[in-house]
Formats: structure tokens, C-alpha cells, sequence
């Protein structure tokens, strides 16, 4: 077995009222009033107040902006180059930063022996994984791993492969890093899915130390791991590649799609541990978007504060993709610690990604 023994987090420098990333975003859509009024009730209404993002324009007059052009139309507009250059000096010094946080007092850096690194807004070879291994100074014989393009569930799938390579090795200490820098991709053009993502997204990165049952320290302990792919859900949720940054897909049917599925995979999921729903005590689910988390509490008729975790989340923070999971696991994690409960409490976890993807993890503490 394994268990997750700590967890870092840690977001870039400026930070953005959902109110200022507002006025921006109505300043380049350049809508008409009625249009204007529709994407105040959207900001108004997404229980978001504040995001971080390595861009400080979001929420600075023209003549500050460091990123867009000073020009009305914001021409000549960022292409795909530029994007990856910001993504080549940030992610790595946020990652580092989640990193120290994560496994201070725990491991020193030069005893991590697998490194997973987990992105979908920046891409390179050599790329984050081997920027971090020359600024933590890690053995040139570290086994690496990258995870890519999987978007909000991939946290859950890199605890899948440490799980394993702890299952495997009982001398494995796995650091997981997810960095996600989705400000970077904003899209001028006003289309639905552009309007979605700018209002939900921000930038973020968690990392988790993942090792063996039988190291020393109290942890999260790792049960099980199941994820099912809803088809018909494919060209709802997507993310690729553009000349001007990477482009996504989201479509407003997804909370339908979740709702629909959810209680049955609760159900297949929590079928190896013997456990049903209500003995869960703990819900850490991607707050993927307000609606997400309305659908998933009445589904499963949870109480108010089951999901707080998640909503405390997306309030603070917006939706960072793959690293988002992880910041409220964090939170649940805090909370079983002040409470010092005696008796293992029982967590389910659940993140949604391209494909459309539902990846969950059983886990006691």
C-alpha cells in the first residue's frame, strides 16, 4: 500500500479580484450592452471572487500590461512562442515553490527517487521535469515520468502511477508536481468556450509526496483508484493545440453529464473497499465549476458542508486544472489533522477531464 504524506500548493505573484479579470475581459470582448449585462450575471454567479495568474494584466490599466500589446485589439496578438516562453520562466520557480512547501521537514531533495510532473498549458523537451531536477539538484539517475494533455483529472492519475511504484518499490519516495499556468491561453475571440474558460480558469501548482505504507509519518493511505470514459461526452470537454496559444472546449452540457452518470460511478468505485456513500466522511471533488459541485451535492444529497472543501477552492482560486484536486485534498487533509480523530475516516475523490474522463481515488486517513 501506499499514502499520500504531504501535499504543497503554491500560486504566482499577482492576484486577481473576479471583478477586475471582468472589466478586462469587457474591454477586449467589446460587447454590446445586453451582452455585457450576460457576462456580469456569469462572473456574478460563479463563485469565484479571486484567481492568481503569472500575468499581471488581468487587473492593470493599458500602459501596465506586461504580456498584451497596448493596443485596443491587442495587436499583434500573442502567439503560441510567446505563451511557451512565459510557461519556460514561471512554472518551474512556482513548481519549486509547492515543492519545498511539500516536503519540508519530510524528505530532503536529494532522497526523492521518482519525480512525476503533470501540465497541460506548457510543453518542451527537455521540459519541467529535467528544469526541476537541475534546480533541486536530484540524482542524474532519478526516474522521471511527465504526464500531458490529460487536464483536470491528471492529479488523480499521477497518485495512480506513484501508487503503483510504491507497490512495487518499497524504497520509492514519489514527488508529484502539477503546474498548470491556464491564464497564459486566453482567447480574444468571443465564442462561448473562450468566454467559459476566461472566467473560470487561474494558475496554480500542488505537489504530493507519495511513499510506501510502512514509512514513518501519518498520511493519507491510498484504498483504490477507478475512473470510467463517457463517450457521448467526447466533443464536450477538449483541449488543443492553436498558433495562438491552446484552445478550449467546454461545453455547458458537461454538469448534465456528470449528474447523469456520477451515483453509478460512486457506486463501482467504492465496490472494492466494501463501502457505500454514506459512509464516506470526506468528498474531495474538482470543482470543476460552480454547477459541478450543485449537481454532484443533489445527486448525492450531501449536506451543505460536505463540499466546502471544494467550493472554499473554486471561491479562492478558480479552477487551476490538474493541481485544483489537490488543493482541496490539502484542505481535508488539514482538517483531520486539527481534529487528531482517532478512528480512520473514510475520503472519495473525483475529478472530470477530456474525454470526457471521470478519474476518483478511494483513500482513508
Amino acid at each position: 500500500m501506499s499514502k499520500i504524506l504531504s501535499i504543497g500548493t503554491a500560486v504566482p505573484a499577482f492576484r486577481h479580484k473576479q471583478q477586475d479579470i471582468l472589466q478586462f475581459m469587457q474591454h477586449i470582448y467589446a460587447f454590446n450592452e445586453t451582452d455585457q449585462r450576460k457576462l456580469r450575471f456569469l462572473y456574478n454567479h460563479s463563485g469565484i471572487e479571486t484567481r492568481y495568474s503569472a500575468i499581471g494584466d488581468y487587473s492593470r490599466p493599458m500602459p501596465e500590461w506586461k504580456f498584451y500589446p497596448h493596443s485596443e485589439n491587442i495587436e499583434p496578438f500573442p502567439g503560441i512562442e510567446q505563451r511557451m516562453i512565459w510557461y519556460q520562466k514561471y512554472a518551474a520557480p512556482l513548481s519549486l515553490d509547492a515543492i519545498r512547501q511539500c516536503i519540508d521537514g519530510k524528505l530532503k531533495e536529494q532522497d526523492v527517487t521518482h519525480l512525476i510532473t503533470v501540465s497541460c498549458t506548457g510543453m518542451s523537451a527537455p521540459g519541467l521535469d529535467l528544469q526541476l531536477a537541475e534546480l533541486m539538484d536530484l540524482p542524474r539517475t532519478l526516474f522521471r515520468s511527465s504526464i500531458n494533455f490529460m487536464g483536470c483529472y491528471a492529479a488523480i492519475h499521477a497518485l495512480k502511477m506513484a501508487d503503483m511504484i510504491c507497490k512495487t518499490d518499497s524504497k520509492a519516495r514519489v514527488l508529484i508536481v502539477c503546474t498548470e499556468l491556464c491564464t497564459l491561453h486566453f482567447q480574444r475571440d468571443a465564442t462561448i468556450d473562450n468566454v467559459a474558460s476566461s472566467l473560470l480558469f487561474g494558475d496554480g501548482s500542488a505537489a504530493a509526496l507519495i511513499v510506501p505504507d510502512d514509512f514513518e509519518g501519518h498520511g493519507i493511505r491510498i484504498e483504490n483508484f477507478y475512473s470510467e470514459i463517457i463517450p457521448k461526452g467526447k466533443k464536450d470537454m477538449s483541449w488543443e493545440l492553436s498558433s495562438t496559444g491552446f484552445l478550449m472546449t467546454l461545453s455547458g452540457y458537461v454538469p448534465d453529464l456528470i449528474e447523469e452518470d456520477f451515483e453509478s460511478l460512486v457506486k463501482h468505485a467504492l465496490a472494492p473497499s466494501g463501502l457505500n456513500a454514506a459512509e464516506i466522511q470526506h468528498w474531495c471533488i474538482h470543482p470543476g465549476g460552480k454547477k459541478i459541485l450543485e449537481v454532484i451535492g443533489k445527486k448525492m444529497k450531501l449536506a451543505g458542508e460536505a463540499l466546502q472543501p471544494s467550493y472554499q477552492t473554486l471561491k479562492d482560486y478558480g479552477n487551476m486544472s490538474s493541481p485544483t484536486i489537490l488543493f482541496v485534498l490539502k484542505k481535508i487533509m488539514h482538517q483531520l489533522h486539527l481534529q487528531g480523530k482517532k478512528a480512520p475516516e473514510n475520503i472519495f475523490g473525483a475529478a472530470f477531464g477530456p474525454g470526457l474522463t471521470m478519474e476518483t481515488f478511494v483513500a482513508s486517513y
